[in-house]
């Protein structure tokens, strides 16, 4: 298999697809040190292309602290916009194909039907809107691109609302958890197959896709599913947004619809509940 660089390696994403291309037994990814895959750095960034010459390159690497990049407005663009700008720039005249994650939150959030890919991108806060950029920056500067966008990430990897919930779990008797923000977990393992089964066929129907694991749920409900796989005694109390006020505000409903993958790519995607199961026991 020809090259395919890994970039933000460090990340959860990152750490799944090499846990999923060993899985696979896959040859050929590269995870650069990340002083040499610094997205922010195109001269750096045309020299691993030139020494590497990857057919794909997957982006992983973004700005993530949602209320943080309130306060930190160009630090989230240089990293979520310039950052894939910079990529897309070097897959089009390396002729790679670029593999770009985005995220629920470039939605208002504010209907209640699975949204798709043609659905107006309204975002509320300064995460979704440097993603959204980043997004339109990919599309204007390369044709060959695959857009994931993806939501509410975990696994046995890194930071994330699962492991907080496990860690919490174990130490209070009750949580209270929000009730009325509705979308869908994703399992990071599960995002990582997706993205090496879309480099493994080849395909060429590139564009923006929709990416979580399958069905819905509150935090409220993930939270106390979370509790009753790793058996755990905690009380879950559902509370409303408003009783929990944050800086950057979240989309109230942001399920997405995976028809379009699962069409055009041909990909079966697992249950949340299923996978959060996986994840679980992967945690021991």
């Amino acid at each position: 298999m020809q090259s395919i660089l890994v970039f933000g390696a460090s990340g959860q994403l990152g750490q799944c697809l090499a846990h999923v291309a060993k899985e696979r037994n896959l040859s050929g990814l590269v995870f650069p040190p990340e002083a040499q895959a610094n997205i922010l750095n195109p001269e750096g960034l045309r020299a691993l292309f030139a020494q590497h010459h990857p057919a794909y390159a997957i982006n992983c690497a973004a700005y993530t602290a949602v209320d943080k990049a309130e306060d930190e407005v160009e630090i989230a663009r240089r990293v979520n916009r310039d950052g894939a700008e910079n990529l897309a720039r070097l897959c089009a005249e390396f002729d790679a194909v670029l593999l770009q994650i985005s995220t629920d939150f470039v939605f208002a959030g504010t209907g209640n039907q699975p949204l798709t890919e043609t659905d107006p991108a309204e975002p509320l806060g300064v995460y979704g809107l440097t993603k959204l950029e980043g997004e339109q920056a990919v599309a204007a500067a390369t044709d060959k691109y695959f857009t994931l966008r993806t939501s509410w990430l975990y696994s046995q990897y890194a930071g994330n609302f699962v492991k907080t919930m496990l860690k919490l779990g174990a130490e209070r008797e009750e949580l209270r958890i929000i009730w009325d923000q509705v979308g869908t977990p994703c399992y990071a393992i599960d995002l990582a197959g997706a993205l090496l089964t879309i480099i493994e066929s080849q395909s060429t129907a590139y564009g923006l896709y929709h990416y979580s694991n399958e069905g819905l749920t509150s935090w409220y409900d993930f939270a106390t599913a979370i509790f009753e796989l790793a058996g755990l005694p905690t009380r879950t109390v559902p509370i409303r947004t408003a009783e929990y006020p944050t800086k950057a505000t979240r989309p109230a409903y942001s399920v997405m619809d995976k028809t379009k993958i699962k069409q055009t790519l041909g990909l079966t995607i697992p249950h949340w509940r299923a996978s959060l199961a996986v994840c679980i026991k992967a945690l021991g």
